[in-house]
């Protein structure tokens, strides 16, 4: 169905999506986000979860507290008094990284691409603050907005097989960061010593949907000792 411009889409008999958009912009994910805290807020008896993405949200509930029915009468009014877009900027966390070298292989490719020194790709890539449209792919991706077009850089050709955690990437016009080991395509300009997924945490991912992300360069020197310090904390 469709409500006031919002389309309610229903994924099984205990999932419903409510879509806010057909972009991927900064306005659609900030309501999709307001939309998000407003139902939690609400405590909604039956509902699980709620699970946002780039342009839409995922409602998840009980089939045996409450029917879809019931559901989507107590979502209207919600839905109707989410505003434009407007939304609290979340909490912002600083991104350490190490550019360039063995920590980002591909910064110079990256550079060539777009006619710039490796030092103007690092001073355009820490100037943003990237908001977290949503998580997925991995424990902890973000998919990040924001990026300057002036670094964008296409997918490897032929992917690597493994990425180290921490590896700060460019893919088009999108950059993100591996969480965890894993396969990948995406041009390597640096690393964090930062732990974005860690099970053994009580709070195992780091960064949630809705904050911001401002990277910042440092040296060797620093990424070692920050790496020495989140080491000893698993340690405990």
């Amino acid at each position: 169905m469709e409500h006031n411009g919002v389309r309610l889409l229903s994924l099984s008999d205990s999932a419903l999506c409510i879509e806010l958009g057909q972009g991927i912009d900064r306005e659609t994910n900030g309501r999709v986000h307001a939309l998000c805290r407003a139902i939690n807020a609400a405590s909604i008896a039956g509902v699980a979860e709620t699970v946002p993405t780039y342009r839409s949200l995922a409602v998840h509930y009980d089939m045996l507290k409450i029917g879809q029915a019931e559901l989507i009468d107590a979502l209207l009014p919600i839905i109707d008094g989410v505003g434009s877009g407007e939304q609290a900027e979340g909490e912002l966390v600083r991104i350490p990284v190490l550019y360039g070298g063995e920590w980002g292989a591909d910064i110079e490719t990256v550079a060539r691409l777009n006619s710039l020194s490796i030092d103007e790709v690092i001073a355009i890539h820490t100037a943003p603050e990237y908001p977290v449209y949503m998580l997925g792919f991995l424990p902890g991706f973000c998919y990040l907005g924001g990026m300057d077009a002036r670094i964008a850089a296409p997918r490897l050709k032929t992917p690597r097989v493994r990425i180290e955690p921490g590896s700060v990437g460019i893919a088009g016009e999108q950059t993100g960061i591996y969480p965890i080991a894993s396969p990948g395509g995406w041009q390597l300009i640096g690393r964090t010593p930062l732990s974005l997924y860690s099970p053994a945490r009580e709070k195992p991912i780091l960064l949630e949907a809705g904050m911001r992300i401002k990277f910042y360069s440092i040296n060797r020197a620093e990424y070692e000792r920050i790496r020495a310090e989140e080491e000893a904390e698993w340690a405990k």
